[in-house]
């Protein structure tokens, strides 16, 4: 039988337990976007990574093909570098620091 000690950690990792799981759904809904060429690329995607949009500028359709492409690409990085730091922040800040390799989280 466990303790009142023992009770009480195991509700506190539970209740991180289905907090991470909220985020993790809310996190899997927000929108980024990463942009580049000051603006005349941009591109939205999920948390999951997801491209969702790319807007490029009419002016830009008519420069060389390999400049469109590496705007292109900066946009997603940027936008999937956005994703990860959210996520590390909001995932971080349940954990409160605990080990990536603590069993159930």
């Amino acid at each position: 039988m466990f303790n009142g000690n023992m009770k009480k950690i195991m509700k506190q990792a539970k209740d991180m337990q289905n907090k991470m799981m909220e985020t993790q759904k809310e996190l899997e809904l927000m929108e980024v976007e990463g942009s580049s060429g000051g603006g005349a690329v941009k591109v939205v995607i999920n948390g999951k990574k997801e491209v969702l949009s790319i807007n490029i500028d009419s002016e830009l359709m008519s420069d060389d093909k390999e400049i469109l492409e590496d705007l292109i690409i900066t946009c997603i990085n940027q936008a999937q570098s956005k994703v990860d730091e959210i996520s590390k922040d909001k995932m971080g800040s349940i954990s409160g620091g605990l080990p990536s390799g603590f069993p159930g989280f």
